[in-house]
């Protein structure tokens, strides 16, 4: 047999078209860099072997932005934009893939074209979630924006791409067509017939400008799993509607619009594998014609291969996964599995692609930088011997890129195993793609030249005896041991410590520190264990250390364990009965928040008295500065690296390894 997975590479035919295996890139935006950069970023995932690559946020008019951002398909006259999209979408079908674009429209969510100053339109009178008020579209607005959904398919096609998916979930305007709460009395609202009819117009209005042969992928939703939204018996009905219209279904979940379910539609790492499979298996039992696609939460190559050799579904989409790794479709097909990458779902890519615009990876240095890639970045250089000192998440990656750039490398542990201080998450279920990353870090290391050392702590006396070139000191942190009266009692724990051995933990515990570390030991300990947990934090807000969506997913977790949270509150003693602690009084800035919610004090002043049997502290962690510094001059060449500079991610740590050691060149 040619591969392990022989209904994953399997052809299919949409329309006209062939798609060379049933693995799909889902859309992903890439619109604020610039179009050279994007079209690399876009290209690197078509070099990768996937069948399509679909750039996000395609928007049919000015009238339908939902930001100040987006592929402006509406404006036919703008030369180079024009060229930039025809650039992407020749970069994409070069090397084999689908070139598709999502189209989109707000409906009641187009909150900038709003601001912009045109009319507040949605399927039915009402208000929006950002306050706006909305009126209901008349026939003739109806039927111009069918047109317009056409004339962008149209535009698309022309520039080269071979296919579109008309956005029609998670909050935007064709679900709201979709939602329960349309009972328009005219023929595009009340039975689930009209409520359906837009989407079906939408896609015929398409096939008759662009030809049946151009394939039409049709997001929807199987069951908006929120109070508000509906569920899967809507979905199927929908899907019935669709069937025949569109060349393919794609089954998503939940809303944009609805926070408590932001992280399932791009589903946290609380979840399990493949959680919204689930809806596209129950909808592909009820249709035709029309194929069906899953997607959310699939990157294990054996659960993908029974999805679609069973027939419970036709494709696999995704975007994170192909993110983390482009190359993950031609690594199955070539039966390297082993060396997948694989999304840890940490939703770092999306919180700061919101934030700060670029899409990065935790994981994969590379993502964000795909465009760097053709430039000379790394020189090429005589050989160095390189000794990495600390064998920690930066240090591993540090090690990684100077061996395949070619350098000699001795990598060098104080401990008796590589990957360093996050080891003991070992134990936690909901880190077992970080974990299964460690290990694909280690067997690299393992297939490339470098001598590791074992228990061999990165000393000036080891440094002299190497004679090396470079030092890369990636040497970590220790955490902070607060100063409190009855820190040192029996029943206190740093957070390190429960991760290790959990059972360690009473009934109630009493967490000091509303970091990162502190809110997943919460969960850790409520999830395995059955805790009551409570946290406590000095500053008047949580901190999520900029991952701003995984935030938000441990705010659902917080909320399904009943685990409490008071902030602006200090610990000041620890006694017998548990932790004394005083309202500092400080109160957050209020206001709309997609991140962490706002977790009050418990009280505004005064002391209160923590009842616990166990107290954690995950107060933050120092930085092993000095160690690194006594190898400052121990080399011609000196980089300090990761949580020893300054104590940030993973994101960080492998990043900054990663470009430090290819700025030492590439070997002749």
């Amino acid at each position: 047999m040619a591969t392990k997975y022989p209904h994953l590479f399997e052809p299919i035919v949409l329309g006209n078209q062939v798609f060379r295996n049933r693995i799909f890139g889902a859309p992903t935006g890439n619109e604020f860099d610039p179009q050279s950069v994007a079209a690399s970023y876009y290209e690197r995932k078509a070099a990768g072997g996937v069948a399509t690559v679909t750039l996000g946020s395609g928007v049919i008019s000015a009238a339908a932005r939902m930001s100040d951002i987006g592929v402006p398909l509406w404006d036919h006259n703008n030369l180079k934009g024009r060229q930039g999209i025809a650039d992407i979408a020749r970069r994409i079908t070069r090397h084999g893939a689908v070139a598709s674009i999502e189209l989109c429209h707000g409906g009641n969510a187009c909150y900038f074209s709003f601001s912009q100053g045109f009319p507040a339109l949605g399927v039915i009178d009402g208000v929006s979630p950002l306050g706006h008020e909305i009126k209901a579209m008349n026939e003739d607005q109806i039927m111009a924006i069918i047109e317009e959904y056409a004339q962008a398919a149209k535009f698309a096609k022309l520039l080269g791409f071979n296919m579109v998916m008309v956005h029609g979930g998670h909050g935007f305007l064709i679900s709201q067509f979709l939602h329960e709460s349309n009972n328009r009395k005219d023929k595009w609202g009340g039975s689930i017939e009209n409520r359906a009819r837009f989407a079906n117009a939408v896609c015929d209005r398409i096939h008759q400008v662009c030809g049946r042969g151009f394939p039409i992928e049709l997001r929807m939703v199987g069951d908006e799993i929120w109070d508000g939204g509906y569920h899967i018996e809507n979905g199927i009905a929908q899907a019935v509607q669709f069937d025949g219209h569109a060349d393919l279904l794609n089954i998503s979940t939940g809303s944009h619009e609805v926070n408590e379910v932001f992280t399932v539609t791009h589903p946290n790492m609380f979840l399990e594998d493949g959680c919204n499979a689930k809806w596209a298996v129950e909808i592909k039992k009820h249709v035709k014609q029309t194929p069906v696609g899953a997607l959310g939460a699939l990157s294990e190559p054996e659960q993908m291969e029974e999805l679609i050799a069973s027939g419970k579904v036709d494709v696999v989409s995704m975007a994170r996964a192909i993110i983390c790794d482009p190359d993950m479709p031609n690594k199955l097909r070539e039966g390297r599995e082993d060396e997948v990458r694989k999304c840890m779902r940490c939703l770092h890519c999306f919180s700061l692609h919101i934030t700060n615009g670029p899409i990065t990876c935790a994981i994969n240095p590379e993502i964000g930088h795909e465009y760097d890639n053709h430039l000379p970045l790394s020189p090429f250089r005589p050989k160095k011997k390189i000794l990495v000192a600390g064998g920690g998440m930066a240090g591993m990656q540090a090690a990684i890129t100077a061996a395949r750039n070619g350098h000699e490398v001795v990598l060098a542990e104080a401990t008796g195993q590589l990957g360093g201080g996050l080891l003991c998450e070992a134990k936690v279920p909901f880190k077992e793609k970080l974990m299964q990353y460690i290990d694909l870090q280690r067997r690299t290391i393992g297939k490339l030249p470098i001598d590791v050392l074992l228990e061999h702590p990165a000393t000036p006396k080891l440094a002299d005896a190497i004679a090396p070139d470079a030092i890369i000191a990636c040497l970590g942190a220790t955490p902070i041991k607060p100063n409190i009266p009855g820190i040192d009692e029996p029943n206190v724990f740093q957070a390190e410590e429960l991760y290790l051995h959990p059972e360690k933990a009473g009934k109630r515990v009493l967490i000091i520190g509303g970091g990162l570390v502190g809110m997943e030991l919460a969960i850790f300990l409520s999830m395995t264990q059955g805790c009551e947990c409570q946290i406590i934090e000095m500053d008047s807000n949580l901190r999520d250390n900029g991952e701003m969506l995984h935030g938000l997913a441990i705010s659902t977790q917080f909320t399904k364990y009943g685990i409490k949270v008071s902030t602006s509150t200090k610990a000041l003693e620890i006694n017998g009965d548990g932790v004394l602690a005083e309202f500092t009084g400080t109160k957050p800035i209020p206001g709309r928040r997609f991140a962490l919610p706002l977790y009050p004090a418990d009280a505004a002043e005064g002391t209160h008295l923590y009842e616990a049997d166990t107290i954690a502290y995950a107060v933050g962690m120092q930085p092993r500065r000095q160690e690194a510094f006594d190898l400052r001059n121990c080399a011609p060449i000196f980089h300090q690296v990761g949580d020893c500079c300054v104590p940030r991610n993973i994101y960080f740590a492998t990043s900054d390894a990663h470009f430090i050691v290819n700025d030492l060149g590439i070997v002749k």
